[in-house]
């Protein structure tokens, strides 16, 4: 029932500079300001992409503010989109009743799931028109202790078509897992992975923080600018580009630092390059 991945979470002590962040590093527009209930947050929704970033701050005692406090500001939540939001409720209700709809928007804890470290929030369908320097949001990731158990929840508690999914593993980066991909060609899913190297940086966060959401993926057409932006500015990135490839010519991926914008890891791909990892490598335009 879930579309795409429309939207990130971020949750924040205060929201004016990490909003004024993500305006200045990625062209992200305000678009409205008003409250979650449900969270006890004051929200501050920008376009990015075809979809939104919600930046949260606490407003009052409630389930942000006591996010906040333990773990500092941080990737709260991944947004999907769904058709039917009020369907899809009626099918997670056989596995929790303890869901929320605020504003039309249907509020998850993974928890209640069997998903630990999991929140999502599932809003209406939209087409929208790209805003910004990315195209869109296709990939919130999860940290799991047992990457092939939670995989198998996703599929069952989001009916999802487990036929569409990829495995995957990194040895550079230390973990495998799978990618729950919602619908056939397309990039949108969530990265299911398990850390295997405490030692590294992933395996770190993972013995610190535990089961959580560890940060989002976006396409972009304009990785150059950003890249150059990002250094400009000073704000921490790390890039992958091929050695042959001249320095004024695009990544193929980059990663922006959880400083540079406020409290969470976003990792950019220039077009076409994720189906590299995500089963169609064919489809990877070359340069």
């Amino acid at each position: 029932m879930l579309l795409e991945i429309d939207r990130i979470q971020l949750a924040v002590p205060e929201m004016s500079s990490v909003v004024g962040r993500w305006q200045a590093l990625l062209n992200a527009e305000i678009d409205t300001v008003d409250k979650v209930s449900c969270l006890g947050a004051s929200r501050t929704r920008l376009r990015l992409g075809t979809g939104f970033i919600e930046v949260l701050e606490p407003d009052g005692a409630g389930i942000l503010s006591d996010a906040v406090a333990n773990r500092g500001p941080h990737l709260f939540a991944a947004g999907a989109s769904c058709l039917d939001v009020p369907g899809l409720e009626q099918q997670l209700a056989i596995h929790t009743n303890n869901l929320t709809i605020e504003n039309n928007q249907l509020f998850i804890d993974g928890e209640d799931i069997g998903i630990n470290g999991l929140r999502v929030v599932v809003s209406p369908h939209e087409e929208r028109a790209a805003i910004g320097d990315i195209d869109f949001f296709y990939e919130a990731t999860l940290l799991a202790g047992d990457s092939a158990k939670e995989t198998a929840k996703f599929a069952d508690v989001f009916q999802l078509d487990s036929q569409e999914f990829v495995v995957i593993e990194s040895e550079k980066f230390g973990y495998d897992g799978t990618l729950t991909l919602f619908r056939r060609d397309l990039l949108h899913r969530f990265e299911v992975i398990t850390p295997l190297d405490p030692a590294n940086t992933i395996g770190r966060f993972f013995n610190k923080v535990g089961p959580c959401l560890y940060m989002a993926f976006a396409e972009s057409s304009d990785m150059v600018a950003i890249e150059q932006r990002a250094l400009e500015r000073g704000d921490g990135l790390t890039v992958d580009r091929p050695e042959n490839r001249a320095s004024d010519k695009t990544v193929d991926q980059l990663w922006l630092h959880p400083a540079a914008l406020g409290g969470m890891m976003l990792g950019l791909s220039r077009p076409t390059t994720a189906w590299q990892w995500s089963g169609h490598p064919e489809r990877v335009e070359q340069i």
